[in-house]
């Protein structure tokens, strides 16, 4: 099973960060310690399944996605959304044509 708590840690860091919270916010936010809250992202400790609860809210993140890292399809389909919204126009038949390369890659 690996050190699903440091990799957790990792990824709730990750997404903290991308929200602009510092560490002392999301602890206020999940009404724990400081300590406890850098101790869960450094994978010293666990949240609680109340905690994860929270902290998939607070950060938009699928709870299979915090536990595991693995992020569902429909998530996925929304980022490469998003990627070819901010592509220039000009640019899209070529990041469409990557795409497509990358899936022959596993055929």
């Amino acid at each position: 099973m690996g050190d699903y708590k440091k990799d957790m840690g990792l990824r709730l860091k990750d997404q903290r960060r991308k929200y602009n919270f510092t560490q002392e916010q999301m602890a206020e936010k999940l009404e724990i310690s400081l300590n406890h809250y850098s101790e869960a992202e450094r994978g010293i400790k666990g949240l609680s399944v109340e905690n994860l609860i929270k902290v998939s809210d607070i950060l938009d993140l699928s709870l299979d996605f915090l536990l595991k890292g693995r992020k569902s399809d429909a998530l996925m389909l929304t980022e490469i959304a998003e990627v070819l919204k901010a592509c220039p126009n000009d640019k899209k038949l070529y990041l469409l044509e990557i795409i497509k390369l990358g899936s022959k890659l596993y055929e």
